[in-house]
């Protein structure tokens, strides 16, 4: 158990960074002064740098601790669970319920993504590349085990177009719950990717089709202007 002194400070920096998220969604990264964010979480702004220097380092903070803990609730929730779709649902339900339940933080997300600079983007750009690769892992199973041919990485990136802008049109009275949305999502996820071979032979049996009705025109000559003129009658 973590001592009553480490708590009440985890406690007090989650309050900061949930005022600093509430106010870089409503101005802006670069509209957002330390003043500002002195004013929103009730620190003195000489405390605001002391404890913290700069306004970037309250984003690197925001950022770090969002991705870790989307990361690790994951990874929890996909222990001991083998079949490949229901991972992928785990993977989309996870993504939604958290950022559902955090839409500024997804904005300032979205929006902030290549504000950090002075060696803090590095560390988040690690998170997110293990969070990119776990999906990547996700889909890649679920191609072996299904023997798909869809492109993984075109899948991925697919997903989280779909899932990370949200907050600019998700309404619960209109869309649900995030169980219902993520139901909703992953059925359209899943049967766009497994629905890719079935596709791809379709389109290939339909252009090998069109091939053999085609005449062979290959040993034609048309006369400079025969054309044209053929056109024009």
């Amino acid at each position: 158990m973590p001592a009553p002194e480490e708590s009440r400070f985890d406690r007090r920096l989650a309050e900061i960074l949930d005022h600093a998220t509430t106010v870089f969604c409503d101005k802006g990264y670069e509209g957002a002064s330390m003043r500002d964010l002195s004013r929103a979480s009730g620190m003195s702004l000489a405390g605001m740098y002391h404890y913290f220097g700069s306004k970037e380092r309250l984003l690197y903070l925001i950022q770090k601790h969002t991705f870790s803990t989307i990361v690790d609730e994951l990874k929890k929730r996909l222990e001991g669970v083998a079949d490949p779709q229901a991972r992928v649902r785990i993977f989309i339900q996870n993504h939604l319920e958290y950022f559902m339940a955090n839409q500024s933080g997804l904005k300032v997300l979205s929006h902030e993504d290549e504000a950090l600079k002075n060696g803090f983007n590095s560390e988040i750009a690690a998170i997110k590349r293990q969070y990119y690769r776990i999906c990547l892992g996700l889909m890649e199973d679920l191609k072996r085990s299904r023997r798909q041919r869809f492109n993984a990485r075109t899948a991925v990136m697919s997903l989280f177009g779909m899932v990370n802008w949200i907050y600019t049109w998700y309404n619960p009275r209109v869309d649900g719950t995030a169980e219902e949305l993520a139901h909703q999502m992953s059925a359209i996820v899943l049967s766009g990717v497994c629905g890719a071979n079935a596709r791809g032979r379709a389109n290939r049996g339909r252009s090998q089709v069109g091939k053999r009705k085609m005449p062979n025109r290959a040993g034609r000559k048309v006369r400079k202007g025969h054309a044209s003129r053929s056109a024009g009658r």
